[in-house]
């Protein structure tokens, strides 16, 4: 675990113990036992064969232990239903809608949810993205939806996003972006958003680069997760403060993030065949359910900007190194 030394009493420590040490360092949180301690866990695995490229995950409120997901690719405007075990228990098919880039997805109030075609990997090239939101179904089976599509543009000019976060007690859309540039933005969509006209999103902090995020089920915490990190912030009126580190688990491409329905732990996903689902507990207790909807306008603030992922690449060549200081040993035992 952590923390804990590697090297056994009475021995020498010698490059092998080395060699172990950076392959902690890399690997860092996925060999975690579980535990209720922050520690993460494996949840489940997605089983189903068509989801290799899961991009988002939103956990049901009106169904519990249910959660949403979708690919990211141009495969085709479905959403899937899969259970703690990783099975499919529903595929909605969004009624004439061509996705180019879903990238999140996001459960609002009245068990509304909204798919986000928001990712542009030429980092421009899209003058607008588009929502869509739809009706969680009442019940869950294959079915065909009508969804709602909304315009969005970004006041500061096009960009990618992956990251998609609605208030669960306002209703407000909010948009985390990502740029190998320069810092991220957090957005903030109008009060309400339109289907006729096109929507412009403000920025109102800066964050780190984000792959996904989430607000709790009573709204006053969001999470903002990276490839290797994770930060809890409070929220108040716009403003997010106070980052807290969560344990995030590693994964080949960590991708997703979401509050579990009761508030008391997050759940982190990544994209490939049979993806896991990892759930980290939360300290405290859970946030309960958002009340009845009371749109609020927010108010622009900054966000503090969280500390700089782990520098995997700076540990992968630890490794390295340790890779050729065991093979050095080796040989000069046995030329001893």
């Amino acid at each position: 675990m952590p923390g804990r030394s590697v090297l056994r009493r009475g021995r020498s420590a010698g490059p092998a113990s080395a060699l172990a040490a950076a392959l902690l360092l890399v690997l860092g949180p996925a060999a975690a036992p579980a535990a209720a301690d922050g520690s993460p866990r494996r949840e489940f695995t997605v089983q189903d064969a068509r989801i290799t490229e899961s991009s988002g995950l939103a956990a049901s409120r009106q169904h519990p232990g249910v959660y949403w997901t979708h690919n990211d690719s141009d495969d085709g405007p479905y959403v899937f239903a899969v259970d703690s075990q990783g099975r499919t228990l529903a595929t909605v098919t969004l009624r004439g809608v061509t996705l180019r880039d879903a990238e999140a997805i996001a459960l609002g109030p009245d068990n509304q949810l909204y798919l986000a075609d928001i990712g542009d990997n030429f980092n421009g090239k899209w003058p607008e993205v588009w929502l869509y939101r739809f009706a969680e179904p009442a019940q869950l089976g294959d079915q065909t939806v009508q969804a709602t599509r909304y315009r969005v543009r970004y006041a500061d000019g096009p960009r990618d996003a992956e990251a998609l976060l609605v208030h669960p007690v306002t209703g407000r859309v909010y948009i985390a972006s990502k740029s190998d540039k320069d810092k991220g933005h957090l957005y903030q969509g109008p009060e309400s958003l339109s289907s006729s006209t096109v929507n412009t999103f403000k920025s109102i902090a800066d964050v780190p680069w984000v792959t996904d995020g989430g607000f709790s089920p009573d709204g006053t915490k969001v999470v903002l997760r990276g490839y290797f990190w994770a930060k809890l912030y409070d929220w108040k009126d716009g403003t997010i403060t106070a980052p807290e580190t969560v344990n995030v688990p590693f994964q080949r491409q960590g991708e997703s993030v979401t509050f579990a329905a009761d508030g008391g732990s997050l759940l982190f996903g990544s994209e490939g065949k049979q993806s896991e689902v990892w759930r980290v507990p939360l300290t405290g207790d859970p946030t309960p359910a958002a009340p009845s909807p009371s749109p609020t306008p927010a108010v622009p603030g900054a966000a503090p900007e969280p500390k700089a992922e782990p520098n995997h690449a700076g540990a992968l060549l630890l490794v390295i190194a340790a890779v050729g200081a065991l093979f050095f040993w080796r040989k000069g035992r046995n030329s001893g």
